[in-house]
């Protein structure tokens, strides 16, 4: 039989150091390990595994590796991992545990299984821009998981029908203990008979079916700050899902929509309105009624103001969310153009241009000429 070359199966030198072939043989067993393999290539990895392994098993050792190097075999009787099983093998979770037994490290993946805690919520809701700004109190049907009020989460039928578990007395794990060419190795895993809970249950309670929560509908109370936007997320803290026995609730966020305004719009903390006039309100001057969230105010437009000007109303904008400063509200006057004029009124509005020194056609078009002479 031709001698196998254990270094050149690793993929190291020689003299390569004990981490050196442990790092390889990491690598290599991750890449060939049975698991990750297609069907069609499932049984030429597990010959490769099978060769990295008995490699890996004789480099490994200091006494084992000291006599292949001299005699080419890794001791009499010895047979590398020619009859390693790793049928035991389900995915990378147990991999990790038989590497570091192999070499000696101290990594566990045996963890108990300890009672979950309840799941976060989320819902939408709407609101308007008066609410937003102003703040509100709504009401909010939340369906979620709730502590079972018969069996007070227990999920059994009765406190008496709660039992320690007799396969690990309670501790919710049990130890392993593994032969390897390496030594024997003892480990920990959560007990498969209480799922690591250290208690079973014989017989459970009739509402939930062992669940130890039920699925109900609660109305919560929520009190919405002002100053909230579209996208605004809020935090209730323990009214999400119900945890599994006795362990803590999940919290609620509510997610904030405001609805588009018939007249305002928002930026940021500012507010923003257009408002028509009259020509002789902007030729003379006037004090007008300009709607806010907070109800109207006289706001005075001065003699001689131009079309889509805009005024600035200071602290009549939406508070900040943090609580620190307000919002101005950015209202733009539009001169509106009568549709409709009489006959009087047109002959006045020609007798007023015929009066009017000042034509703004004609002195735009003097700017353009200049510009291009």
């Amino acid at each position: 039989m031709t001698k196998k070359d254990y270094y050149e199966l690793l993929g190291v030198e020689k003299g390569a150091s004990r981490e050196e072939i442990k790092k390889a043989y990491k690598k290599l067993a991750f890449k060939y390990h049975p698991d990750r393999a297609a069907d069609d290539k499932k049984k030429e990895n597990e010959e490769r595994f099978k060769e990295i392994n008995e490699a890996a098993s004789v480099l490994g050792d200091e006494q084992k590796r000291q006599q292949y190097d001299q005699f080419g075999t890794g001791g009499q009787g010895f047979e590398g991992f020619s009859g390693f099983d790793h049928s035991g093998f389900s995915g990378f979770g147990d991999f990790g545990d038989i590497f570091d037994s192999f070499f000696g490290g101290g990594r566990s993946n045996s963890r108990r299984n300890y009672p979950q805690r309840g799941s976060d919520l989320q819902i939408t809701i709407e609101i308007n821009l008066e609410a937003a700004a102003f703040g509100v109190d709504k009401s909010i049907s939340v369906p979620r998981h709730e502590i079972c009020t018969k069996c007070d989460g227990t999920g059994a039928k009765s406190s008496s029908h709660i039992k320690t578990c007799e396969t690990c007395h309670g501790s919710g794990m049990y130890k392993r203990t593994q032969r390897t060419p390496f030594g024997i190795f003892q480990t920990s895993a959560p007990c498969d008979k209480c799922n690591g809970m250290g208690k079973v249950i014989t017989a459970h309670c009739d509402k939930c079916h062992g669940n130890g929560r039920v699925k109900k509908t609660r109305t919560i109370e929520v009190t919405i700050p002002k100053g909230v936007d579209t996208g605004t997320r809020l935090r209730i803290s323990g009214e999400g899902e119900a945890g599994e026995k006795d362990a803590p609730t999940g919290d609620l966020y509510v997610l904030i929509s405001v609805l588009p305004h018939k007249i305002f719009e928002r930026d940021d903390n500012d507010i923003y309105l257009d408002i028509p006039i009259s020509f002789k309100q902007a030729c003379f001057g006037d004090n007008v009624e300009v709607p806010t969230l907070g109800g109207k105010i006289k706001m005075k437009i001065p003699v001689s103001t131009q079309s889509n000007t805009v005024f600035r109303i200071k602290g009549k904008g939406i508070h900040s969310l943090r609580g620190f400063g307000k919002g101005d509200q950015f209202v733009k006057v539009v001169v509106q153009t009568p549709k409709k004029l009489t006959k009087k009124q047109k002959e006045l509005l020609k007798e007023f241009d015929k009066l009017t020194k000042e034509k703004p056609l004609k002195s735009f078009l003097d700017k353009i000429k200049e510009v291009f002479e």
